[in-house]
This record gives structure tokens, C-alpha cells and sequence, in this order.
């Protein structure tokens, strides 16, 4: 291979793990400091779930269109906006007055987190040949880990010693990095869709169905939430009969309907992070409300996990490579339904080591499940689809993380109430966590069959599209 096109992939690699690793820590650190912002803020349990969701919400709704744009106007283009915004509304969460313009800050961070997540693993899968692309995604998905590693450990330390805001500061010079290596280092990408049109229509009704959707979830058991998922529901049904009409589609509908691959590992996607997203901000709480830990010491408990990750992954992108897919995620999977069972019994004499064993076991199942599961979905389609294929998946994947979020937002406003987490009302919040993760456990094991189904991918008949 030549020089020139070593350093064009080595400089694709560099940002794309960057930013791999850039907003997993900003989301594992703040886990840790939410107690803090709670209290600085005047949060109630579930005012402060919004930190998360906000997020979650605003990328989820734009992260298909964006791909799609990216498609037709250039990745790197959109690449570069998205490191930008970002970065500025990391500036804005640092100076955030009230709880209302925290949340509407990490919205704004969501779209531009949008902007990368829909570009970033085409843009890597398009400069490395088929039979390295395990082995890459192994090592970009091996920073999403370090970045989950270090974030509760380093958000501990911040948020302890100089105050939660400090959590932001460090992602903006990490944004400002991204942007610079990538507008300087990396040329400008030929467009695959350039004189195809973009579907504003389909982009505006999927926009409502997704956000009536999560949204309303988000505010069961209300009775508008009812009518918020219903209409959502109703908005996904036309979306999809427009897009089948639809010269330039959003989304070619028929990549899940003829691609059996590509459907199911989607599917296994968006059950894995249904089931699993929480999970840290559930123990991340339950640490320093129930066992009564500073931040850094539950930061230095909650990275036995993203540990075992940032090991295995590479190792597990590699075997995807030389072996099924399916039966590699499918395998962790499982582990990971054995490590949430684990966590229903946890109490207020639970010891630490009991909750580092389910840690370990949880990171090694993320790690067995999440590489071998992007290579497939990602070759599993042509280069034309590879934007909007990375976009998909990035939403499968917000779209578990939000549902996870409203699974545990229900929980906590049937159980808890619109109040804190305080000494009073401890029993109240062991009897959550051990109902959400007993739904947590169902659901995943339904990832299992889910991840299996999808077939084999190196008999070569897996690109249908």
C-alpha cells in the first residue's frame, strides 16, 4: 500500500478514535458527577435523567438525515461541523446557570454528536479494505471503551476536587483537537450521492415519529404519553410508506427487508443498549447515595467494566474477521443477561467485590458483542449505503440509550416520584434498580435470538444491496 494512503488511514483512525473515545467519557464522567449537579442545580431524580436524555434525544432525531446529507455533500465536511458544534455547546454546558440550560446545551451537543456518529465509522470502513475492518473497528470501538474507562475516573477526580464543569472543559480541548487534525490532516472525500436529492419531507416526519416516540415514553405513565406514542407510531408507519415512494429515500427501506444481516444487527443493536445503557447511571447513583463513595471512588469502581472492554475488543473485532459474527456477539449476549441478573439483587449490604465481579462480566459481554456486531452491519452493505448504514446503526444504538433512559424514568415516576434521591426514601430507590433491571434482563435475552438470527456473513451472499 502506498505511503500517502498509509497516512490518510492512519489520520482517519487518529480522529474517528478520538472521537470514539471523546463522547463515551463525557458521558461516563458526568454519570459520576450527577449527584453533584443534582445538588448545585436543584435536580429531582427525574429532572436529572434529562442530562442523559437530552443528549440521547436531540442525535437520535438527527442522526439518519445527517447521514444522509453526508452522503450527498461530503463526510468530512459534515465531520468537521459536528466536532465544531459539539465543541461550543461543551463550552455552553460550562457555564450553565440552571438546570433548563444544561439540558438545552447537551441537546445542542447531541446534534452535533449527530454530525460525527453518522460519518465517523464510514468514513474509516471506506479507507481500510474488507479484511481489515474487524480489526480497525476492534480498535476505534477499543477507545469508545478507554474513553467509558477513564470518564468515570477522571470525572470523579474533577468533579470532587474542582467542581463538575471541569467535565466539559477537558472535552472541549479534545473537540478543538478533532476539528484541527481534520480540517488540517485529512483531504476533502468525493461525494457517492451527489446528484441525488435530499428528502426534507421524509426527514421532517421522521423527525416527529421519533421524538413523539422517545419523547412520550419518556413521560409515561402519563395519559399524555399515550397519545405522544401513538401519534409517533402513526408518523413511522407513514414515514416508511413515503420513503417507499420517495425518489431519494432517507432510508432504502429494502436494506432491512432484503438484507437479513443488516436488519438483525440493527435489531441486536438497538436491544443490547436497551438493555445496558443505564446501567452505569443506575450503580453510578446507587454508589454514592446507598454506599455512601466520593465521586472518584465510585469512578475507580464503575471502570472494571469499559476495562475489560478496551482488552477484549480488539481481540473480538479480530475473530469477526475470521469467524461468524453471529456467534460471537450472540455469546455476549448472553454473558451480559447473566451479569444484569446479577444486579437485581443488589441492596444496601452489597459489597463492592460482588459489584466489581458483575462489572467485569458485563465489559466482557459489551466487548464480545459490540465489534463483531458494527463489522457485520457494516459489511453487510456497498459503499453507496455505507453512510447511511453507519447512521442507522448509530441510531439503533441512541435509540436503545433513550429507551433505556424512559425504561428508568418510568420506574423512577412510578416508584420514586418527582423527588431526590436522599437517606429518606433509600428503599424506595433499591426497589427501582432492582425492577429495572429485572426488565433490563428480559429484554436482552431477547437480544440473543435477535443477534442469532441474522445468518452468516462470510458465505459472500450477505450484500444484497
Amino acid at each position: 500500500m502506498k505511503t500517502g494512503n498509509n497516512k490518510k488511514q492512519f489520520c482517519i483512525l487518529l480522529v474517528t478514535t478520538l472521537s470514539s473515545f471523546l463522547t463515551p467519557f463525557m458521558g461516563s464522567a458526568v454519570n459520576v458527577a450527577l449527584p453533584a449537579i443534582s445538588k448545585e442545580l436543584s435536580m429531582t431524580a427525574l429532572s436529572l435523567s434529562w442530562v442523559a436524555t437530552s443528549f440521547i434525544l436531540a442525535a437520535a432525531i438527527t442522526l439518519i438525515p445527517l447521514g444522509r446529507l453526508a452522503d450527498i455533500y461530503g463526510r468530512r465536511k459534515f465531520y468537521i461541523y459536528g466536532a465544531l458544534i459539539f465543541t461550543v455547546a461543551s463550552s455552553f454546558c460550562i457555564w450553565s446557570p440552571t438546570q433548563s440550560f444544561l439540558i438545552a446545551a447537551r441537546a445542542l451537543q447531541g446534534i452535533g454528536g449527530a454530525m460525527i456518529f453518522s460519518t465517523g465509522t464510514a468514513m474509516l470502513v471506506l479507507a481500510y479494505p474488507t479484511g481489515e475492518r474487524g480489526k480497525i473497528l476492534g480498535i476505534n470501538i477499543t477507545a469508545v471503551y478507554v474513553g467509558l474507562t477513564v470518564g468515570p475516573f477522571i470525572g470523579g477526580i474533577l468533579t470532587q476536587y474542582l467542581g463538575w464543569r471541569y467535565i466539559f472543559l477537558f472535552t472541549v480541548f479534545l473537540g478543538i483537537a478533532i476539528f484541527y487534525i481534520t480540517l488540517t490532516k485529512i483531504e476533502n472525500d468525493t461525494s457517492v450521492s451527489e446528484n441525488e436529492g435530499f428528502d426534507l419531507t421524509g426527514s421532517l416526519i421522521y423527525a416527529i415519529a421519533l421524538f413523539a416516540v422517545m419523547y412520550g415514553f419518556s413521560q409515561l405513565p402519563s395519559l399524555n404519553a399515550g397519545f405522544l406514542i401513538a401519534t409517533g407510531v402513526l408518523f413511522l408507519a407513514l414515514f416508511i410508506v413515503q420513503q417507499l415512494k420517495s425518489p431519494f429515500p432517507l432510508v432504502d427501506v429494502h436494506l432491512f427487508w432484503n438484507n437479513k444481516v443488516f436488519a438483525f444487527s440493527n435489531l441486536a443493536a438497538l436491544i443490547n443498549y436497551s438493555a445496558t445503557f443505564v446501567i452505569n447511571f443506575l450503580l453510578s447513583l446507587y454508589l454514592q447515595n446507598i454506599k455512601l463513595l466520593t465521586p472518584a471512588e465510585a469512578g475507580s469502581i464503575l471502570v472494571a467494566a469499559p476495562v475489560m472492554q478496551a482488552f477484549i475488543s480488539p481481540f473480538a473485532g479480530k475473530l469477526s474477521d475470521r469467524f461468524e459474527p453471529q456467534i460471537i456477539a450472540s455469546i455476549g449476549m448472553a454473558i451480559t443477561v447473566i451479569g444484569l441478573v446479577l444486579l437485581i439483587f443488589l441492596n444496601g449490604s452489597t459489597s463492592i467485590d460482588y459489584i466489581l465481579f458483575c462489572l467485569i462480566l458485563l465489559g466482557i459481554g459489551f466487548a464480545l458483542f459490540s465489534s463483531p456486531n458494527v463489522n457485520a452491519t457494516m459489511s453487510s452493505v456497498n459503499n453507496k449505503y455505507y453512510g447511511v448504514a453507519s447512521a442507522t446503526l448509530g441510531t439503533m444504538r441512541l435509540t436503545g440509550q433513550m429507551f433505556s433512559m424512559g425504561i428508568t424514568m418510568l420506574v423512577f415516576a412510578v416508584i420514586l416520584g418527582n423527588h431526590p434521591i436522599s437517606e429518606a426514601n433509600h428503599q424506595l430507590f433499591l426497589k427501582s434498580n432492582k425492577l429495572i433491571f429485572s426488565i433490563l434482563s428480559v429484554i436482552c435475552c431477547g437480544g440473543i435470538f435477535a443477534s442469532l438470527a441474522r445468518g452468516k456473513m462470510h458465505n459472500g451472499n450477505n450484500n444484497n444491496n
